[in-house]
């Protein structure tokens, strides 16, 4: 099988699924067909009856999906092409007419439809075929003798068909930029129109079209060209011509080109464009071009004027001629704009539209600095207002327009006299008690501008209008505000302030969202603050910046408002008493929150700016709590914040420095605030102290890796906070960190006194760790080269109140001995006081030892009873002025006690 009999049989195969009626995705098997049958015309052709009617039934179902959007533009044109093509395929060597015309129809709609889909190149070839096949016929017809009046007949179509086939190629070629070729076909087309006069409309908008195509590409000599010859042949048979509508149409294009592409160098072929046009039917538009044309080319004033008195004796509409004067205007031709609006004035004097060029004549004396007659104007206006000559609800928003920026540029001015004026004209042309928002906009305005000629009476009434017309405007309330700060009224000013707050959160209608922006609250209430300042109102001012806080979402806007906050507060303090200070680091405090709160969150803001914003709250965070020495909570929650903000800044060495001291203050903070506290209140501070403290241990951790820190405290402080805060929470790991601080590289004997002395306060209670402790201490004050006799005599008193048994279920031999060492320990430490050692001390310890002997003298321990005594008695040569008394008493009670000893001791020997 050949190749080209494959490519057929797999097109007719495609087919048959293509026709298929359950069939709804066509676009798969469209382009498949085409990929396959596209290029059989490079093979030889061949009788094929099946490919024949393979080609009109693609060809007919196209055509039944021509009504829709079953298949698109492009499908269409590829269905169509592959239908000719398998024609073409099958064509006999002397194919009958009837083929010949079944090509050529689908020739030419092919090609037709290709160029409907912007694709020229694929049209062409279709183009010539269809021109091909007409020649065969032609041929045919011709070589017939005949039937003459049907050979004459036929051949006229067939010229038809050729005329309709050749523009199409001209339209191909002006789409591929081949202004020549087009040229060519459309003079073929022009040869045919003296027996085809009937096509003459059609090819004369074929060449229309081409002008504006190519005008539209700034191509102005083809389009000149192309608009000559539309006109040119409209002319060839008036008969069968499109119209003088079109004619002129065409003429005002083509003047408009020659305007566009070198109106000095073809003045005379665009005015005598727009003339015949004018001269085929009269138009506003072509008179317009034609004042267009005159001033671009530096037309005398009398030929412009001439040209002026044309327009106006062709009834063109007002809006055309007012257009005109600003033309004028444009160009320079003042006199003849103002001589010719009056003239426009006096045609159209009994037209209700007669106060847009009223107005149009106001804007253009303003323009031209002529405020005095423009005043007279509009004061003219106003009397033809309440005498019956009202102005257009469009003419009259325009004069309200003018009347606005004028009095708003003489306000920007500082000239609030003349901008009053202003506004007063406009409020001269509202009706009476009228309620709309313009009004309130126009009340509010003139307030402004009696507040700044400190004309506060008017200005109240002014508002007083405004609010009857617009109560729940912003601006409205802000205008209120404005008045009760100039009054001194603080209670007034809070009111409106808050409204203006709510007003910002309620939702607004569409029409006025596209007057308002999104953050125009926010504005007013920053402006609000700096009016408040400027007048010495700082808590006035307090509550707008408070209320744009609130309101505003605009992140940046608010940190700004919140620096303004916080120096003011900041003032506040400097010259406050202990107690006002505590009340407006009170105030500071939420400030400083929702600082953190609006840093952390900020999405817009650059690295820099972030880092720069929190550097400054948190440097305030740090210095407001060292003003709170008084004041642990204060000074917990103000370094807490410091620290929070410090974390949004690069973690470098002074950061992390200052991030570590933050939480050992703030840690320091909360254990001060549970020694002021009652036991049951203490478990959330104590917690929070020793989160506090976890934390720091990992900040302290990150520094010391960047350095060494030989003299630093950290590490003691921090045990020593852990500690506590173990201790008072019963937590078993206390023990643990008594560990770690005595695996220091040096360990004071202060600290450990300390840790003793927390190892039993309430509600701590580690006696074990407390004796470790003070045990530790005790040995490393004998090792020092002059041991502190004092604090050694205080970790022995603290050891043995410890340790010495309180009651009988206490008493055991391996305490005793415990005890017995330390008493061994006070009795070396006052010999080597040298008679330098507490009276009282002494005194203490010897009492203990007496007591002791005594309980066990009561158990029975008659041996261990006169080892105590004895302790005891050999203290009492160390008293000082006590000596002989004490001496005195207890020699008579020890003999006494040797005495019963000796009973007890015989009267046991006689038992056993």
């Amino acid at each position: 099988m050949s190749r080209r009999m494959y490519r057929c049989i797999l097109g007719a195969g495609l087919t048959d699924k293509l026709l298929q009626k359950q069939q709804t995705d066509y676009n798969e098997v469209i382009e498949k067909i085409f990929s396959e049958v596209s290029g059989l015309e490079d093979y030889p052709k061949i009788l094929d009856p099946q490919l024949e009617e393979c080609a009109i039934q693609l060809w007919n179902w196209a055509v039944t999906k021509n009504v829709g959007t079953t298949i698109s533009k492009s499908q269409k044109a590829k269905v169509r092409h592959v239908a000719c093509s398998l024609l073409y395929c099958c064509e006999p060597e002397n194919p009958t007419e009837g083929i010949i015309r079944k090509q050529i129809l689908m020739a030419s709609k092919t090609g037709r439809t290709w160029l409907d889909c912007k694709n020229p190149q694929m049209a062409d070839n279709f183009l010539r075929l269809a021109v091909k096949s007409l020649e065969t016929l032609y041929s045919q017809l011709t070589s017939r003798g005949d039937g003459a009046a049907d050979i004459s007949s036929s051949k006229g179509d067939v010229e038809k068909d050729l005329l309709r086939i050749l523009s199409c190629q001209a339209e191909s070629a002006i789409s591929q930029g081949n202004n020549h070729e087009a040229v060519v076909c459309m003079q073929r087309c022009k040869d045919m129109l003296l027996r085809l006069p009937k096509e003459t409309v059609y090819l004369s908008l074929m060449c229309y079209n081409f002008g504006i195509d190519t005008y539209n590409l700034r191509k102005f000599e083809d389009s000149a060209f192309w608009l000559s010859q539309s006109y040119d042949i409209g002319k060839v048979n008036l008969k069968y011509a499109p119209g003088s509508k079109v004619q002129a149409k065409v003429l005002r294009l083509l003047a408009t080109v020659y305007f566009e592409w070198d109106c000095q160098r073809f003045q005379e072929k665009a005015l005598n464009a727009v003339s015949l046009a004018n001269k085929e039917c009269v138009s506003a538009s072509g008179r317009y071009l034609k004042i267009r044309i005159l001033l671009r080319c530096g037309a005398s004033d009398d030929h412009i004027r001439a040209g002026l008195y044309e327009m106006l004796e062709s009834e063109v509409p007002l809006e055309v001629c007012l257009s005109t004067v600003k033309l004028l205007m444009s160009e320079d031709r003042e006199v003849l704009a103002f001589e010719y609006l009056k003239s426009v004035g006096q045609h159209f004097e009994s037209s209700p539209d007669l106060g847009t060029a009223l107005v149009l004549h106001i804007e253009l004396l303003l323009q031209r600095g002529k405020e005095l007659l423009g005043k007279q104007k509009i004061e003219d206006l106003i009397t033809g207002h309440y005498t019956g000559k009202q102005l257009t609800p469009q003419a009259l928003t325009s004069l309200h327009v003018m009347l606005w920026d004028k009095a708003s540029k003489h306000f920007e001015s500082r000239n609030y006299s003349e901008a009053l004026q202003w506004y007063n004209y406009s409020l001269s042309f509202f009706k009476a008690g009228q309620m709309d928002s313009n009004m309130a906009k126009l009340q509010r305005n003139r307030a402004s501008c009696f507040l700044q000629l400190k004309q506060l009476e008017k200005a109240k009434e002014a508002i007083k209008e405004a609010e009857r017309c617009d109560p729940d405007s912003i601006f409205t309330q802000f205008s209120v505000y404005k008045i009760a700060v100039q009054e001194n009224n603080v209670e007034k000013a809070a009111e409106a302030v808050n409204a203006i707050g709510l007003l910002s959160k309620s939702p607004m209608a569409s029409e006025d969202k596209l007057l308002v922006s999104e953050n125009a609250a926010s504005n007013l209430l920053s402006l609000a603050a700096q009016i408040a300042l400027e007048n010495e109102q700082q808590d006035t001012a307090m509550k707008a910046l408070e209320s744009l806080c609130e309101n505003s979402k605009d992140e940046a806007q608010i940190l700004t408002a919140l620096r303004c906050l916080v120096r003011l507060v900041l003032s506040t303090i400097e010259r406050s008493s202990d107690e006002m200070r505590n009340m407006n680091l009170d105030i500071l405090l939420p400030y400083l929150k929702m600082a953190l709160q609006k840093v952390s969150h900020q999405s817009c803001m650059t690295v820099e700016k972030r880092t720069e914003e929190a550097n400054w709250f948190r440097k305030i965070a740090w210095n407001a709590a060292l003003q709170c020495e008084s004041s642990p909570d204060r000074m917990r929650d103000f370094f807490v914040l410091s620290y929070q903000l410090s974390q949004l800044c690069p973690p470098d060495r002074t950061v992390l420095m200052g991030q570590k001291t933050c939480l050992l203050m703030a840690a320091a903070a909360s254990l001060e605030l549970c020694r002021k506290s009652p036991h049951s209140a203490q478990t959330e501070e104590l917690t929070q102290a020793l989160e506090n403290i976890q934390i720091c241990w990992e900040v302290w951790k990150t520094l010391k890796t960047s350095g060494s820190f030989p003299l630093d405290p950290t590490d003691t402080l921090l045990l020593l906070y852990e500690f506590e805060a173990r201790a008072k929470l019963n937590d078993p790991k206390v023990e643990t960190v008594l560990e770690s601080c005595l695996e220091l590289e040096t360990v004071e004997t202060k600290v450990l006194e300390t840790i003793a002395a927390l190892a039993m306060e309430p509600p701590a209670h580690f006696p074990l760790l407390c004796k470790k402790a003070l045990r530790v201490a005790l040995s490393l004050h004998k090792k020092q080269p002059q041991a502190d006799l004092a604090r050694c005599s205080k970790c022995v008193h603290s050891l043995i109140k410890l340790s010495l048994p309180s009651g009988v279920s206490e008493v055991e031999a391996h305490v005793l001995e415990e005890v017995w060492g330390y008493y061994e320990e006070a009795l070396s430490i006052i010999a080597a006081a040298l008679d330098d050692f507490p009276e009282m001390e002494i005194l203490w310890l010897l009492t203990r030892a007496w007591n002791t002997g005594i309980l066990l003298y009561s158990l029975a321990q008659y041996p261990e009873a006169e080892k105590w005594c004895g302790l005891a008695m050999s203290f009492v040569r160390h008293l000082g002025s006590l000596q002989e008394s004490y001496e005195m008493q207890m020699s008579g009670l020890y003999s006494e006690i040797l005495d019963r000893l000796d009973k007890a001791k015989k009267n046991l020997i006689m038992e056993e």
